[in-house]
């Protein structure tokens, strides 16, 4: 099958990125045709045979090139006749559609459906319902619904993205002109990684009847006999919908508990200045996987929508429990008492209570520890079976 896979970025950003590239390069080592199209960037992984891309859109740059931003990620013209460029060589079967918002634009999926061509679109965020994809704003406590049923000035009146007034105009309009074109509706399937983006997404109702719930595929490592460290681990991104400050106010309150962080971000120095947290930086492969299984437990304290974080997965896959704040799609990965434990995001007097508890109770951990090795996520090659079935049966 020629399989085309699309998302703005083509090197492992986050986990968005790190999904397309692993499943990508599965599918193709099955027998399946791969090609990807995504922004140029010398960073990029993988690519095309025709070496056709979106212009490259960084929100953060202060060059000239950003004052015409604004015209080009609501409707990209240039996006779309490149994709058609690639269309019309690759001639695929079927695309698998991840992120694309704003920098590619919802005129890839016009571009792909003048061409008939089934599309299967990989919700990794909320943002087809939440303008910022993250359902969390400084002016409302928890989860933020407030866009629910196309209402989207309250991202203009709450300054929703990146607390910037023009990029909040610009995210409404998009909302708004895609609300009233029904352009999600042109979406074939859409698969929700978790329960809760299930639920989360079909507030949209161009998108009810199109939903189907696949958890996410991870590695399955073999149990190893690893002689535990006495320490507590984040790993992940350091920003504050993450819940990074919160679990530093837990961290200061512990001073005897050592913790320790592998990752990067704008909240970094912050985390530098507290004596019992260790900051390793960003770590990927061997030397992450060393971390996670050497480690008491992980902790995951976010405060946004997360929707079926590897976090949770890779730690349970390494035997590692996890403390998991009761928000978004985590509550479906975690067995309370069992595998981990749950408190309430942005609760920082209990999360601190979760973590002493379970770094004094050594007993407990071994027992959640060796219930995480029963772990029932799919793999790699469970999770693209299902994919191909789906992908052969919008083909039929």
């Amino acid at each position: 099958m020629r399989i085309l896979m699309v998302n703005k970025y083509l090197y492992r950003k986050g986990g968005a990125e790190t999904y397309v590239i692993k499943l990508g390069e599965y599918l193709k080592s099955i027998g399946h045709t791969i090609e990807y199209f995504g922004m140029a960037d010398e960073r990029n992984e993988v690519g095309n045979s025709v070496g056709v891309y979106s212009e490259n859109m960084d929100f953060h740059s202060s060059s000239l090139k950003y004052i015409t931003y604004p015209f080009k990620i609501i409707y990209s013209f240039n996006t779309a006749r490149r994709l058609r460029c690639l269309i019309e060589d690759f001639k695929p079967e079927a695309v698998l559609l991840n992120n694309f918002n704003y920098q590619l634009t919802p005129s890839v999926i016009y571009e792909l459906k003048r061409h008939n061509i089934p599309v299967v679109y990989i919700a990794h965020d909320t943002q087809l319902v939440c303008p910022n994809h993250r359902m969390k704003n400084s002016f409302t406590e928890g989860l933020c619904r407030k866009c629910e049923k196309g209402r989207y000035y309250s991202c203009i009146k709450n300054r929703c993205i990146h607390s910037s007034l023009l990029r909040s105009i610009i995210g409404a309009a998009e909302g708004y002109i895609y609300h009233a074109l029904h352009t999600y509706k042109r979406l074939n399937k859409v698969i929700c990684p978790s329960e809760f983006m299930e639920k989360e997404l079909t507030r949209n109702i161009d998108l009810i009847g199109k939903t189907v719930v696949m958890h996410n595929f991870i590695d399955k490592f073999a149990p190893k006999d690893v002689e535990r460290e006495n320490y507590v681990l984040y790993f992940g991104r350091y920003s504050e919908e993450k819940g990074i400050r919160t679990l530093i106010k837990a961290a200061q309150s512990l001073p005897a508990v050592q913790f320790v962080f592998a990752g990067y971000g704008d909240l970094e120095s912050e985390i530098n200045s507290v004596e019992n947290i260790r900051n390793l930086g960003f770590l990927t492969g061997s030397e992450l996987e060393e971390v996670i299984e050497k480690a008491a437990f992980t902790v995951l304290p976010a405060e946004w929508a997360e929707n079926c974080p590897f976090t949770v997965m890779e730690s349970q896959s390494l035997m590692t429990p996890v403390i998991g704040a009761d928000i978004g799609g985590i509550p479906e990965l975690i067995d309370e008492g069992k595998t981990g434990l749950l408190y309430e995001s942005g609760n920082a007097e209990e999360l601190t209570a979760k973590i002493q508890y379970l770094y004094n109770n050594k007993e407990l951990c071994r027992e959640m520890s060796l219930n995480c090795a029963s772990g029932s996520y799919d793999t790699i090659s469970e999770y693209a079976e299902k994919i191909v079935s789906l992908l052969k049966g919008l083909i039929k």
